[in-house]
């Protein structure tokens, strides 16, 4: 995890990494909640769409265990882009390697030593000079390597909390039985407690609550809602009220509203309105802060939606136009969009589903990325 900046920052809007209790906001019960279930020795599944805050949740209960215990040793890893087990076992790696590093290099000989299958090297990062770490795993030792992985954590005589997100991940692995093995070596570790948080509900609820599968009820399940309107207004206008500005509640019900108190969006445009604003009391001055980052992605979105054909393109671009949409394979909605037969809009969806551009929330399909949302429409 990141670690704490002792500076004032200049923008106390943060929408990328984890800066301090000072720039979180709320989250108090849930914060009790991770921290109660992992200190009791419960691991911890924790289900959210992205943006919505989990991983500051884990950054932030993560600081606060180890404000409380400097000996706790608090490692997250993100499993997102790797695609088998192979990769899996060397982004975890590199982050048990790192986090020692951060704590002790002398100590770091050791994991170095201890962890041959995985063939670290540490070298020095080229424009900031600190060492960074790049780990390779010999392919006929992945589960030798991932098995000594754990058993260094449990052996380690310290509180030991493993976060590892994006965990849906795993049930795509080419791998045949990878989910049971990390069961089974994950059951018999009683010095390391687990969050596994991620994205995908259907998946994530699949792995942990059917009775088939090696997960199934072996983690207290967490959710996470949006954060209180009211609860992030007045966190957020007392950072201009210090500099003697104005955050105008309106405004900020309408951009709350807009992207349904996910955080990462209302971070992001408050971070641009508090760079050029004193005052925020127009609606206009929202526009133009939410304006500034569509533009700033442009050229993503452009590069994004050309690989998609246009079929699949069409229902994207009909979806963002609908903002949600309960019954897309329904004739209203297919009419009224002009899209292909039904059978073409299943095929189109399916695909947008999994590469995670259409997201289905319990009111019906949206655009995953609002930004993208408000893309589309623009064009």
């Amino acid at each position: 995890m990141a670690k704490k900046r002792q500076a004032k920052l200049g923008n106390p809007f943060v929408y990328q990494g984890y800066e301090g209790p000072k720039y979180f906001c709320d989250r108090t019960e849930e914060t009790e909640n991770v921290i109660s279930a992992l200190k009791n020795g419960r691991n911890l599944t924790l289900i959210s769409p992205r943006k919505i805050g989990k991983t500051g949740l884990i950054s932030h209960s993560f600081h606060q265990i180890k404000k409380e215990n400097k000996d706790a040793i608090c490692i997250y890893v993100d499993i997102f882009p790797t695609k088998n087990l192979q990769e899996f076992v060397e982004s975890l790696g590199r982050a048990v390697i790192e986090d020692a590093l951060e704590r002790e290099k002398s100590f770091a000989a050791k994991v170095l030593d201890f962890f041959k299958g995985l063939r670290p090297t540490i070298t020095p990062d080229l424009l900031t000079g600190m060492p960074t770490v790049s780990v390779s795993v010999v392919p006929v030792q992945t589960e030798y390597t991932l098995k000594s992985i754990f058993s260094h954590l449990n052996d380690l005589n310290k509180p030991v909390y493993l976060a590892i997100d994006e965990f849906q991940q795993i049930a795509d692995y080419p791998e045949k039985g990878t989910e049971a093995m990390l069961r089974s070596y994950i059951q018999h570790i009683h010095h390391v407690r687990f969050i596994f948080s991620g994205s995908k509900k259907h998946l994530m609820e699949e792995m942990f609550c059917a009775p088939n599968r090696p997960f199934y009820q072996s983690t207290q399940l967490m959710s996470l809602e949006p954060l209180h309107e009211e609860i992030y207004y007045d966190f957020a206008r007392r950072f201009f009220e210090a500099k003697k500005g104005v955050l105008s509640q309106q405004v900020f019900h309408d951009i709350y509203q807009r992207f349904n108190g996910y955080t990462w969006y209302v971070q992001a445009i408050l971070n641009r309105l508090y760079e050029q604003e004193k005052k925020v009391e127009t609606e206009q001055q929202a526009a133009e802060a939410i304006l500034f980052h569509i533009n700033t992605m442009a050229p993503h979105y452009l590069a994004l939606t050309s690989f998609l054909t246009p079929n699949q393109f069409s229902l994207l671009k009909a979806i963002a136009l609908a903002d949600c949409v309960q019954q897309p394979l329904g004739n209203e909605f297919i009419k009224r969009y002009d899209l292909p037969s039904a059978s073409s809009v299943k095929a189109a969806l399916a695909v947008l589903t999994d590469k995670d551009m259409v997201y289905l929330t319990p009111e019906g399909y949206i655009v995953y990325d609002r930004f993208l949302s408000l893309w589309l429409k623009r064009i």
